[in-house]
Protein backbone atom coordinates (compact mmCIF):
# COMPACT_ATOMS: atom_id res chain seq x y z
CA UNK A 1 0.00 0.00 0.00
CA UNK A 2 1.08 3.57 -0.89
CA UNK A 3 0.45 6.56 1.69
CA UNK A 4 -3.48 4.90 1.59
CA UNK A 5 -5.55 3.18 3.80
CA UNK A 6 -7.55 0.77 1.63
CA UNK A 7 -8.89 -1.13 4.86
CA UNK A 8 -10.90 1.89 6.01
CA UNK A 9 -11.63 3.81 2.57
CA UNK A 10 -12.94 0.89 0.78
CA UNK A 11 -16.26 -0.45 0.84
CA UNK A 12 -16.94 -3.42 2.99
CA UNK A 13 -18.56 -5.27 0.08
CA UNK A 14 -15.03 -5.73 -1.52
CA UNK A 15 -13.72 -7.89 1.25
CA UNK A 16 -10.31 -6.03 0.82
CA UNK A 17 -9.20 -6.93 4.37
CA UNK A 18 -9.82 -10.56 4.12
CA UNK A 19 -8.75 -10.50 0.97
CA UNK A 20 -5.34 -9.78 2.53
CA UNK A 21 -5.15 -12.40 4.34
CA UNK A 22 -4.18 -14.70 1.17
CA UNK A 23 -1.02 -12.52 0.45
CA UNK A 24 1.75 -13.62 2.11
CA UNK A 25 3.85 -10.12 2.35
CA UNK A 26 1.70 -6.94 2.77
CA UNK A 27 4.23 -4.04 2.69
CA UNK A 28 2.21 -0.18 3.53
CA UNK A 29 4.01 3.03 3.34
CA UNK A 30 2.25 5.23 5.25
CA UNK A 31 3.51 8.60 7.80
CA UNK A 32 1.41 7.71 10.52
CA UNK A 33 -0.73 4.45 12.00
CA UNK A 34 -3.77 3.76 10.43
CA UNK A 35 -5.94 0.30 10.02
CA UNK A 36 -3.86 -0.13 6.66
CA UNK A 37 -0.46 -0.67 8.67
CA UNK A 38 -2.34 -2.56 11.91
CA UNK A 39 -2.59 -5.71 9.65
CA UNK A 40 0.36 -5.19 7.46
CA UNK A 41 3.15 -7.66 7.51
CA UNK A 42 6.16 -4.75 7.26
CA UNK A 43 5.36 -1.03 7.64
CA UNK A 44 7.87 1.87 6.36
CA UNK A 45 7.19 5.12 8.07
CA UNK A 46 7.98 7.94 5.37
CA UNK A 47 8.64 11.43 5.51
CA UNK A 48 5.82 13.76 5.99
CA UNK A 49 4.99 16.46 2.61
CA UNK A 50 7.03 19.04 4.92
CA UNK A 51 9.80 17.07 5.20
CA UNK A 52 10.11 15.81 1.06
CA UNK A 53 11.14 17.25 -2.58
CA UNK A 54 8.55 16.93 -5.04
CA UNK A 55 6.90 18.39 -7.94
CA UNK A 56 2.98 18.62 -9.30
CA UNK A 57 1.56 19.40 -11.99
CA UNK A 58 -1.93 21.57 -10.68
CA UNK A 59 -2.71 22.96 -13.88
CA UNK A 60 -1.40 22.89 -18.05
CA UNK A 61 2.17 24.50 -18.31
CA UNK A 62 2.73 24.88 -14.60
CA UNK A 63 5.18 22.93 -12.86
CA UNK A 64 4.95 23.40 -9.39
CA UNK A 65 8.37 22.80 -7.15
CA UNK A 66 7.99 21.68 -3.69
CA UNK A 67 11.12 21.83 -1.06
CA UNK A 68 11.14 20.44 2.73
CA UNK A 69 10.66 23.24 4.97
CA UNK A 70 12.31 20.87 7.98
CA UNK A 71 14.70 18.03 8.15
CA UNK A 72 13.07 14.96 9.04
CA UNK A 73 12.17 14.49 12.83
CA UNK A 74 12.63 10.64 12.67
CA UNK A 75 14.34 8.46 10.87
CA UNK A 76 12.15 7.76 7.58
CA UNK A 77 12.65 8.14 3.98
CA UNK A 78 10.77 9.65 1.19
CA UNK A 79 8.32 7.37 -0.46
CA UNK A 80 10.15 8.32 -3.69
CA UNK A 81 13.51 7.62 -1.74
CA UNK A 82 11.97 4.10 -0.86
CA UNK A 83 11.20 3.36 -4.57
CA UNK A 84 14.34 4.14 -6.01
CA UNK A 85 16.52 2.15 -3.00
CA UNK A 86 13.71 -1.20 -4.92
CA UNK A 87 14.87 -0.33 -8.44
CA UNK A 88 18.88 0.71 -7.47
CA UNK A 89 21.76 -1.73 -6.10
CA UNK A 90 23.06 1.62 -4.59
CA UNK A 91 21.48 2.86 -1.48
CA UNK A 92 19.57 6.06 -1.82
CA UNK A 93 18.97 8.83 0.25
CA UNK A 94 16.54 11.87 0.43
CA UNK A 95 19.50 13.61 -1.26
CA UNK A 96 19.42 11.25 -4.06
CA UNK A 97 15.90 11.82 -4.96
CA UNK A 98 16.81 15.66 -4.78
CA UNK A 99 19.28 15.03 -7.18
CA UNK A 100 16.88 12.91 -9.28
CA UNK A 101 14.38 15.40 -9.30
CA UNK A 102 17.18 17.74 -10.31
CA UNK A 103 18.05 15.94 -13.33
CA UNK A 104 14.00 15.68 -14.57
CA UNK A 105 13.78 19.09 -14.62
CA UNK A 106 16.82 19.48 -16.49
CA UNK A 107 15.86 17.02 -19.17
CA UNK A 108 12.59 17.74 -19.25
CA UNK A 109 11.98 21.74 -19.01
CA UNK A 110 15.27 23.35 -19.24
CA UNK A 111 16.55 21.18 -22.03
CA UNK A 112 13.72 22.20 -24.01
CA UNK A 113 13.63 26.19 -23.47
CA UNK A 114 16.00 28.64 -24.74
CA UNK A 115 16.82 29.74 -21.17
CA UNK A 116 19.73 32.85 -21.13
CA UNK A 117 21.41 31.66 -17.55
CA UNK A 118 23.59 27.99 -16.93
CA UNK A 119 21.28 25.25 -14.95
CA UNK A 120 22.58 26.13 -11.50
CA UNK A 121 21.06 29.45 -11.72
CA UNK A 122 18.19 28.29 -13.17
CA UNK A 123 17.50 25.83 -11.01
CA UNK A 124 17.66 27.82 -7.66
CA UNK A 125 15.60 31.09 -9.20
CA UNK A 126 13.43 27.77 -9.73
CA UNK A 127 12.97 27.03 -6.50
CA UNK A 128 13.01 30.72 -5.07
CA UNK A 129 9.61 31.36 -7.17
CA UNK A 130 8.31 27.78 -6.29
CA UNK A 131 6.71 27.44 -9.90
CA UNK A 132 8.12 26.94 -13.42
CA UNK A 133 6.16 27.24 -16.98
CA UNK A 134 6.84 24.69 -18.75
CA UNK A 135 5.00 23.05 -22.03
CA UNK A 136 2.14 20.50 -21.58
CA UNK A 137 4.34 17.08 -20.23
CA UNK A 138 1.25 14.83 -20.97
CA UNK A 139 -1.20 15.65 -23.40
CA UNK A 140 -3.70 13.18 -21.50
CA UNK A 141 -7.37 12.23 -23.78
CA UNK A 142 -9.53 10.53 -21.61
CA UNK A 143 -13.18 9.31 -22.73
CA UNK A 144 -15.76 9.44 -20.48
CA UNK A 145 -18.25 5.91 -20.54
CA UNK A 146 -21.82 6.51 -20.94
CA UNK A 147 -24.00 6.63 -18.20
CA UNK A 148 -27.45 4.83 -18.35
CA UNK A 149 -29.38 7.38 -16.76
CA UNK A 150 -32.42 4.36 -16.80
CA UNK A 151 -31.00 2.46 -14.05
CA UNK A 152 -31.16 5.75 -11.83
CA UNK A 153 -35.15 5.83 -10.17
CA UNK A 154 -36.76 7.91 -8.34
CA UNK A 155 -37.94 6.29 -5.59
CA UNK A 156 -40.42 7.40 -3.20
CA UNK A 157 -40.35 4.58 -0.73
CA UNK A 158 -38.29 5.29 2.53
CA UNK A 159 -34.96 8.33 2.56
CA UNK A 160 -32.64 8.99 -0.13
CA UNK A 161 -29.41 9.01 1.93
CA UNK A 162 -25.95 10.71 0.19
CA UNK A 163 -22.51 10.30 1.68
CA UNK A 164 -20.03 12.83 1.52
CA UNK A 165 -16.54 14.18 2.47
CA UNK A 166 -16.03 16.28 5.42
CA UNK A 167 -15.07 19.56 4.99
CA UNK A 168 -11.66 19.50 7.03
CA UNK A 169 -10.69 16.21 7.45
CA UNK A 170 -11.38 14.50 3.94
CA UNK A 171 -11.79 11.17 4.07
CA UNK A 172 -10.29 10.74 7.46
CA UNK A 173 -6.65 11.60 6.44
CA UNK A 174 -6.18 14.17 8.57
CA UNK A 175 -8.90 13.32 11.62
CA UNK A 176 -6.08 12.82 14.05
CA UNK A 177 -5.27 16.42 13.60
CA UNK A 178 -7.45 18.16 16.56
CA UNK A 179 -7.29 21.89 15.18
CA UNK A 180 -9.11 20.53 12.19
CA UNK A 181 -11.62 18.25 14.62
CA UNK A 182 -12.56 21.04 16.51
CA UNK A 183 -12.84 23.39 13.86
CA UNK A 184 -17.26 23.70 14.16
CA UNK A 185 -18.68 22.82 10.42
CA UNK A 186 -19.86 25.37 8.48
CA UNK A 187 -23.24 25.63 8.96
CA UNK A 188 -24.36 23.30 11.81
CA UNK A 189 -21.25 24.72 13.85
CA UNK A 190 -20.79 21.03 15.35
CA UNK A 191 -16.88 20.04 15.92
CA UNK A 192 -15.79 16.29 16.92
CA UNK A 193 -18.37 14.17 15.57
CA UNK A 194 -20.40 13.66 12.18
CA UNK A 195 -24.10 13.10 12.12
CA UNK A 196 -27.47 12.19 10.35
CA UNK A 197 -28.77 15.62 8.94
CA UNK A 198 -32.03 15.72 8.31
CA UNK A 199 -34.73 18.53 7.45
CA UNK A 200 -37.04 19.91 9.64
CA UNK A 201 -40.36 18.69 7.85
CA UNK A 202 -38.67 15.20 7.76
CA UNK A 203 -37.92 15.51 11.80
CA UNK A 204 -41.49 16.07 12.63
CA UNK A 205 -42.82 13.28 10.41
CA UNK A 206 -40.38 10.94 12.07
CA UNK A 207 -40.51 12.39 15.67
CA UNK A 208 -36.81 13.20 15.72
CA UNK A 209 -35.58 15.71 17.67
CA UNK A 210 -31.49 16.79 17.86
CA UNK A 211 -29.24 14.26 19.61
CA UNK A 212 -31.69 11.33 19.15
CA UNK A 213 -29.48 8.55 18.22
CA UNK A 214 -31.12 6.85 14.98
CA UNK A 215 -30.85 3.52 13.07
CA UNK A 216 -29.93 4.25 9.93
CA UNK A 217 -30.00 1.06 7.32
CA UNK A 218 -29.08 0.45 3.76
CA UNK A 219 -29.68 -2.93 2.59
CA UNK A 220 -27.46 -4.90 4.52
CA UNK A 221 -25.53 -2.66 6.01
CA UNK A 222 -26.64 0.04 9.03
CA UNK A 223 -25.22 1.98 11.63
CA UNK A 224 -26.55 3.99 15.01
CA UNK A 225 -25.73 7.74 14.55
CA UNK A 226 -27.02 11.23 16.36
CA UNK A 227 -29.38 13.00 14.55
CA UNK A 228 -29.28 16.80 13.98
CA UNK A 229 -32.63 18.89 11.69
CA UNK A 230 -30.59 20.96 9.63
CA UNK A 231 -32.69 23.86 8.28
CA UNK A 232 -32.68 24.35 4.47
CA UNK A 233 -32.30 20.51 3.60
CA UNK A 234 -34.68 18.79 1.44
CA UNK A 235 -37.23 16.74 2.73
CA UNK A 236 -37.07 12.82 2.71
CA UNK A 237 -33.33 13.62 2.49
CA UNK A 238 -30.32 11.88 4.99
CA UNK A 239 -26.70 13.51 4.95
CA UNK A 240 -23.96 11.72 6.54
CA UNK A 241 -20.46 13.39 6.27
CA UNK A 242 -17.31 10.57 5.99
CA UNK A 243 -14.25 10.60 7.60
CA UNK A 244 -15.16 9.77 11.22
CA UNK A 245 -15.27 6.86 13.37
CA UNK A 246 -11.93 5.73 12.81
CA UNK A 247 -9.54 2.90 15.21
CA UNK A 248 -6.41 3.22 14.03
CA UNK A 249 -5.31 6.57 13.83
CA UNK A 250 -3.88 8.57 16.36
CA UNK A 251 -4.77 9.45 19.74
CA UNK A 252 -7.42 12.29 18.73
CA UNK A 253 -9.57 10.86 16.82
CA UNK A 254 -9.67 7.19 17.30
CA UNK A 255 -13.23 6.34 18.39
CA UNK A 256 -14.09 9.83 17.21
CA UNK A 257 -17.87 9.68 15.39
CA UNK A 258 -18.89 7.07 13.58
CA UNK A 259 -17.98 5.13 10.41
CA UNK A 260 -20.52 5.75 7.16
CA UNK A 261 -18.14 3.77 5.19
CA UNK A 262 -20.09 0.44 5.35
CA UNK A 263 -22.85 1.85 3.28
CA UNK A 264 -20.06 2.93 0.10
CA UNK A 265 -21.20 0.38 -2.78
CA UNK A 266 -19.60 0.02 -5.98
CA UNK A 267 -22.09 -1.61 -7.46
CA UNK A 268 -24.53 1.80 -7.37
CA UNK A 269 -24.79 4.11 -9.99
CA UNK A 270 -23.49 6.12 -7.34
CA UNK A 271 -21.41 4.87 -4.39
CA UNK A 272 -22.48 8.05 -2.52
CA UNK A 273 -26.18 7.85 -2.96
CA UNK A 274 -28.81 5.72 -2.03
CA UNK A 275 -32.80 4.74 -1.98
CA UNK A 276 -34.81 3.09 -0.14
CA UNK A 277 -33.08 3.98 2.92
CA UNK A 278 -34.70 3.27 6.66
CA UNK A 279 -34.53 5.39 9.59
CA UNK A 280 -35.64 4.73 12.97
CA UNK A 281 -35.15 6.32 16.74
CA UNK A 282 -33.26 3.79 19.10
CA UNK A 283 -34.61 5.63 22.07
CA UNK A 284 -31.17 6.97 23.17
CA UNK A 285 -29.68 10.09 23.02
CA UNK A 286 -25.94 10.84 21.45
CA UNK A 287 -25.21 14.94 22.84
CA UNK A 288 -23.31 16.57 19.81
CA UNK A 289 -20.99 19.25 20.91
CA UNK A 290 -21.98 22.87 18.70
CA UNK A 291 -19.88 26.08 18.80
CA UNK A 292 -23.33 28.73 18.58
CA UNK A 293 -26.88 27.17 19.19
CA UNK A 294 -29.10 28.83 15.96
CA UNK A 295 -32.38 30.58 17.47
CA UNK A 296 -35.77 28.82 16.35
CA UNK A 297 -37.13 30.56 13.11
CA UNK A 298 -40.63 29.70 14.24
CA UNK A 299 -40.08 32.00 17.46
CA UNK A 300 -41.33 35.43 16.85
CA UNK A 301 -39.23 37.20 19.66
CA UNK A 302 -35.63 35.76 18.40
CA UNK A 303 -36.64 35.16 14.87
CA UNK A 304 -34.35 37.85 12.74
CA UNK A 305 -32.67 39.13 15.93
CA UNK A 306 -29.71 39.57 14.44
CA UNK A 307 -31.51 41.46 11.14
CA UNK A 308 -33.07 43.48 14.06
CA UNK A 309 -30.17 44.59 16.83
CA UNK A 310 -27.91 45.27 13.27
CA UNK A 311 -25.67 43.21 14.10
CA UNK A 312 -25.84 41.91 10.11
CA UNK A 313 -26.96 44.56 7.67
CA UNK A 314 -27.40 43.46 4.52
CA UNK A 315 -29.67 44.09 1.39
CA UNK A 316 -30.10 43.70 -1.98
CA UNK A 317 -28.28 45.19 -4.93
CA UNK A 318 -31.79 47.29 -6.15
CA UNK A 319 -31.92 48.57 -2.34
CA UNK A 320 -28.15 49.77 -3.07
CA UNK A 321 -28.50 50.98 -6.52
CA UNK A 322 -31.69 53.19 -4.71
CA UNK A 323 -29.87 54.57 -1.48
CA UNK A 324 -26.01 53.74 -1.74
CA UNK A 325 -25.96 54.83 2.29
CA UNK A 326 -29.18 52.76 3.15
CA UNK A 327 -27.09 51.30 5.93
CA UNK A 328 -26.10 54.29 7.57
CA UNK A 329 -30.49 55.79 7.68
CA UNK A 330 -30.25 54.84 11.89
CA UNK A 331 -26.64 55.82 12.75
CA UNK A 332 -25.95 58.63 15.30
CA UNK A 333 -23.47 60.90 16.31
CA UNK A 334 -21.70 59.65 19.19
CA UNK A 335 -20.58 62.32 22.00
CA UNK A 336 -17.69 61.48 24.61
CA UNK A 337 -17.11 62.86 28.19
CA UNK A 338 -13.53 62.17 27.76
CA UNK A 339 -10.99 63.44 24.94
CA UNK A 340 -10.40 60.65 22.98
CA UNK A 341 -6.42 59.32 22.63
CA UNK A 342 -4.20 60.94 19.46
CA UNK A 343 -2.60 58.54 17.65
CA UNK A 344 0.21 60.09 16.37
CA UNK A 345 1.64 57.31 14.21
CA UNK A 346 -0.02 53.98 12.93
CA UNK A 347 -3.46 52.81 14.46
CA UNK A 348 -3.68 49.51 13.67
CA UNK A 349 -7.40 48.48 11.98
CA UNK A 350 -8.95 45.67 10.43
CA UNK A 351 -11.83 45.60 7.76
CA UNK A 352 -13.89 42.48 6.52
CA UNK A 353 -15.91 41.66 3.48
CA UNK A 354 -18.92 40.04 4.23
CA UNK A 355 -19.52 39.85 0.53
CA UNK A 356 -16.41 38.12 -0.25
CA UNK A 357 -16.25 35.97 3.14
CA UNK A 358 -17.11 32.21 2.23
CA UNK A 359 -17.49 31.22 5.89
CA UNK A 360 -14.72 28.52 5.49
CA UNK A 361 -12.88 29.02 8.67
CA UNK A 362 -9.13 28.72 7.02
CA UNK A 363 -8.95 32.00 8.98
CA UNK A 364 -9.79 30.13 12.56
CA UNK A 365 -7.61 27.56 11.21
CA UNK A 366 -4.35 29.36 10.41
CA UNK A 367 -5.02 31.83 13.49
CA UNK A 368 -5.20 28.49 15.92
CA UNK A 369 -1.61 27.69 14.40
CA UNK A 370 -0.28 30.73 14.26
CA UNK A 371 -1.02 31.85 18.17
CA UNK A 372 -0.50 28.37 19.92
CA UNK A 373 -4.55 28.21 20.27
CA UNK A 374 -4.82 24.59 22.35
CA UNK A 375 -7.26 21.89 21.61
CA UNK A 376 -9.73 21.31 24.65
CA UNK A 377 -11.56 18.04 23.40
CA UNK A 378 -15.32 17.94 22.87
CA UNK A 379 -16.51 17.95 26.41
CA UNK A 380 -15.19 21.66 26.70
CA UNK A 381 -16.46 23.06 23.67
CA UNK A 382 -19.72 21.17 24.26
CA UNK A 383 -19.54 23.51 27.94
CA UNK A 384 -18.73 26.51 25.36
CA UNK A 385 -14.96 26.73 26.40
CA UNK A 386 -13.16 26.53 22.99
CA UNK A 387 -10.24 28.85 23.08
CA UNK A 388 -10.64 29.78 18.99
CA UNK A 389 -9.86 34.14 18.91
CA UNK A 390 -11.83 34.40 15.68
CA UNK A 391 -15.05 32.21 14.99
CA UNK A 392 -17.33 32.70 12.25
CA UNK A 393 -21.14 33.42 13.32
CA UNK A 394 -23.44 32.02 11.30
CA UNK A 395 -27.49 33.65 11.21
CA UNK A 396 -30.88 32.18 9.97
CA UNK A 397 -33.45 34.12 8.63
CA UNK A 398 -36.82 33.17 6.31
CA UNK A 399 -38.44 30.19 7.19
CA UNK A 400 -36.84 26.56 8.57
CA UNK A 401 -37.42 25.56 5.27
CA UNK A 402 -36.14 28.05 2.96
CA UNK A 403 -33.75 29.47 5.81
CA UNK A 404 -31.26 32.45 4.72
CA UNK A 405 -27.95 31.99 6.03
CA UNK A 406 -25.65 34.68 6.82
CA UNK A 407 -21.79 34.53 7.93
CA UNK A 408 -20.02 36.78 10.25
CA UNK A 409 -16.31 36.65 11.35
CA UNK A 410 -15.93 37.93 14.93
CA UNK A 411 -13.07 38.72 16.74
CA UNK A 412 -11.54 41.51 18.92
CA UNK A 413 -12.87 44.74 17.61
CA UNK A 414 -9.85 46.50 19.40
CA UNK A 415 -12.37 48.96 20.69
CA UNK A 416 -11.20 52.23 21.18
CA UNK A 417 -13.14 52.79 24.22
CA UNK A 418 -13.05 49.39 25.14
CA UNK A 419 -15.25 48.31 28.35
CA UNK A 420 -13.03 45.10 28.72
CA UNK A 421 -10.20 47.87 30.01
CA UNK A 422 -12.46 49.91 32.81
CA UNK A 423 -13.71 46.83 34.84
CA UNK A 424 -9.86 44.90 34.61
CA UNK A 425 -8.99 45.56 38.73
CA UNK A 426 -5.19 44.83 37.86
CA UNK A 427 -4.86 46.29 34.37
CA UNK A 428 -3.84 43.22 32.44
CA UNK A 429 -5.99 44.54 29.57
CA UNK A 430 -5.27 47.91 28.40
CA UNK A 431 -4.84 49.68 25.43
CA UNK A 432 -1.77 50.36 23.24
CA UNK A 433 -0.33 53.70 21.36
CA UNK A 434 -0.94 52.36 18.10
CA UNK A 435 -4.41 51.15 18.94
CA UNK A 436 -4.64 47.40 20.12
CA UNK A 437 -6.22 46.22 22.68
CA UNK A 438 -3.81 44.28 24.38
CA UNK A 439 -3.29 41.29 26.79
CA UNK A 440 -0.02 41.48 29.67
CA UNK A 441 -0.81 38.04 30.28
CA UNK A 442 1.62 37.47 33.99
CA UNK A 443 -0.46 40.38 35.24
CA UNK A 444 -4.12 38.38 34.94
CA UNK A 445 -5.52 37.09 38.04
CA UNK A 446 -8.72 35.80 35.96
CA UNK A 447 -12.10 37.53 37.54
CA UNK A 448 -13.35 37.33 33.77
CA UNK A 449 -14.64 40.64 34.70
CA UNK A 450 -13.41 41.60 30.81
CA UNK A 451 -15.06 38.40 29.29
CA UNK A 452 -18.34 39.63 31.01
CA UNK A 453 -18.32 42.91 29.82
CA UNK A 454 -17.41 42.23 26.27
CA UNK A 455 -20.72 42.58 23.58
CA UNK A 456 -18.35 40.83 21.47
CA UNK A 457 -17.88 37.69 23.55
CA UNK A 458 -14.51 37.10 21.83
CA UNK A 459 -12.20 36.53 25.22
CA UNK A 460 -11.37 33.27 25.72
CA UNK A 461 -10.65 31.50 29.69
CA UNK A 462 -7.90 28.90 30.48
CA UNK A 463 -10.58 27.17 32.72
CA UNK A 464 -7.37 24.27 32.61
CA UNK A 465 -3.85 23.97 31.06
CA UNK A 466 -5.19 22.85 28.03
CA UNK A 467 -1.46 21.53 27.52
CA UNK A 468 -1.15 18.91 30.21
CA UNK A 469 -2.74 15.40 30.24
CA UNK A 470 -6.26 16.60 31.54
CA UNK A 471 -8.91 14.24 30.78
CA UNK A 472 -9.60 14.62 27.50
CA UNK A 473 -8.03 18.05 26.72
CA UNK A 474 -4.60 16.49 26.16
CA UNK A 475 -3.25 16.40 22.74
CA UNK A 476 -0.09 17.96 24.14
CA UNK A 477 3.38 15.60 24.23
CA UNK A 478 7.02 16.66 23.39
CA UNK A 479 6.61 16.05 19.90
CA UNK A 480 3.58 18.59 19.25
CA UNK A 481 4.53 20.94 21.49
CA UNK A 482 7.52 21.79 18.40
CA UNK A 483 4.80 23.01 16.31
CA UNK A 484 4.42 26.07 18.93
CA UNK A 485 5.05 29.62 17.47
CA UNK A 486 8.25 30.57 19.90
CA UNK A 487 6.88 34.48 18.86
CA UNK A 488 3.87 34.11 21.17
CA UNK A 489 3.51 33.43 24.36
CA UNK A 490 1.88 30.30 25.44
CA UNK A 491 -0.90 30.65 28.13
CA UNK A 492 -1.72 28.64 31.24
CA UNK A 493 -4.34 28.00 33.80
CA UNK A 494 -6.62 31.18 34.87
CA UNK A 495 -5.41 33.59 32.08
CA UNK A 496 -7.79 35.52 29.52
CA UNK A 497 -6.73 35.61 25.93
CA UNK A 498 -8.01 37.26 22.86
CA UNK A 499 -7.00 38.26 19.35
CA UNK A 500 -4.33 40.54 19.46
CA UNK A 501 -3.95 41.48 15.59
CA UNK A 502 -1.37 39.13 15.49
CA UNK A 503 0.70 41.79 17.26
CA UNK A 504 4.09 39.76 16.53
CA UNK A 505 4.20 40.19 13.24
CA UNK A 506 3.65 43.95 13.74
CA UNK A 507 7.22 44.05 16.00
CA UNK A 508 9.04 42.04 13.17
CA UNK A 509 8.35 44.49 10.73
CA UNK A 510 8.89 47.34 12.91
CA UNK A 511 12.10 45.96 14.40
CA UNK A 512 13.30 45.43 10.30
CA UNK A 513 12.51 49.08 9.69
CA UNK A 514 14.30 50.08 12.45
CA UNK A 515 17.55 47.39 11.69
CA UNK A 516 17.16 49.12 7.92
CA UNK A 517 16.90 52.82 8.96
CA UNK A 518 13.34 53.79 7.49
CA UNK A 519 9.42 54.24 8.47
CA UNK A 520 7.48 51.59 9.18
CA UNK A 521 5.55 50.45 5.88
CA UNK A 522 1.78 49.21 7.21
CA UNK A 523 1.39 47.22 4.29
CA UNK A 524 4.52 45.17 5.08
CA UNK A 525 2.15 43.53 8.27
CA UNK A 526 -0.15 40.72 7.36
CA UNK A 527 -2.24 38.82 9.92
CA UNK A 528 -2.78 35.16 9.97
CA UNK A 529 -6.23 34.96 9.36
CA UNK A 530 -5.93 37.73 6.16
CA UNK A 531 -2.56 35.65 4.85
CA UNK A 532 -5.09 32.67 4.84
CA UNK A 533 -8.14 34.05 3.02
CA UNK A 534 -8.84 32.66 0.07
CA UNK A 535 -10.95 35.51 -1.36
CA UNK A 536 -9.20 38.25 0.41
CA UNK A 537 -11.66 39.33 2.42
CA UNK A 538 -9.76 40.24 5.24
CA UNK A 539 -7.98 43.57 5.29
CA UNK A 540 -4.80 44.51 7.97
CA UNK A 541 -3.54 47.96 8.25
CA UNK A 542 -3.28 51.75 9.19
CA UNK A 543 -6.31 53.29 9.41
CA UNK A 544 -4.28 56.93 9.89
CA UNK A 545 -3.57 56.71 6.32
CA UNK A 546 -6.05 57.71 4.30
CA UNK A 547 -4.56 55.94 1.59
CA UNK A 548 -4.22 52.84 2.59
CA UNK A 549 -6.96 50.30 1.30
CA UNK A 550 -8.28 49.72 5.22
CA UNK A 551 -9.12 53.24 5.29
CA UNK A 552 -10.58 53.29 2.24
CA UNK A 553 -13.36 50.05 2.95
CA UNK A 554 -14.20 51.85 6.58
CA UNK A 555 -15.51 54.80 4.31
CA UNK A 556 -17.51 52.98 2.01
CA UNK A 557 -21.41 53.57 1.81
CA UNK A 558 -21.73 49.68 3.26
CA UNK A 559 -19.22 50.19 5.97
CA UNK A 560 -20.46 49.19 9.18
CA UNK A 561 -19.62 48.39 12.62
CA UNK A 562 -21.05 45.32 14.72
CA UNK A 563 -23.18 47.27 17.72
CA UNK A 564 -21.68 50.36 17.14
CA UNK A 565 -23.95 52.31 19.18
Amino acid sequence: QFDSNPVYELPLSLNYAESLKNVKNIITLSESPNETTLISNYVLAINNIYESWGDHQTRSNVLTLQQPVITPLFDTLQKETVILNWINDEKQTDESFQEYLKNNVKSSVYSKGNYAADFNNFWVTALHDGVLKVSVINNLKSKLAEINLSKSKNNTDGLTLILTNNYYIGTGKYSNNGWLQELPHPVSKIAWDNYAAISPSTGIELGIENDDLVKIKVDDSEIEIPAFIQPGMADNTVIIELGYGRTNSGEVSNNVGFNANVFLNPKNLSQYIFDNVTLTKTGEVYKLASTQEHHSLDDEFVKDLHLKRNIIQEGTLEEYKNNPKFLHEHKHEIFSITEAHEYKNEKWAMSIDLNKCLGCSECVSSCNVENNIPVVGKDQVARGREMHWIRIDRYYSGTPDEPIVSTQPMLCQHCDNAPCENVCPVNATNHSPDGLNQMAYNRCVGTRYCANNCPYKVRRFNFYNFRDHFADAHYENELTGLVHNPEVTVRSRGVIEKCSFCVQNIMAARENAIREGRSLNADEVKTSCQSACPTDAIVFGDSNNPESTVTKNREHDLSYHVLEE
